[in-house]
């Protein structure tokens, strides 16, 4: 079951400690890395997981040849 809402206290300097239960619910661990964003006065993390792409190292070496 999900979490949907909690409260936090954001504490010195402005740092926001997120508990480990949110972060296993989004699949995150130390050091890995969020984007941050504000929209309509309201705080977005997303958590930053780029897309693996599987690359055909033939076709790179056809038009790397081709230039």
């Amino acid at each position: 079951m999900g979490v949907n809402a909690m409260i936090l206290r954001i504490g010195r300097r402005g740092v926001l400690r997120l508990p480990k239960q949110l972060l296993r619910e989004v699949d995150l661990k130390e050091g890995d890395e969020v984007i941050v964003e504000v929209k309509d006065n309201t705080l977005i993390i997303k958590p930053l997981k780029p897309k693996i792409v599987d690359i055909d190292m033939e076709i790179i070496e056809h038009l790397l040849r081709e230039e």
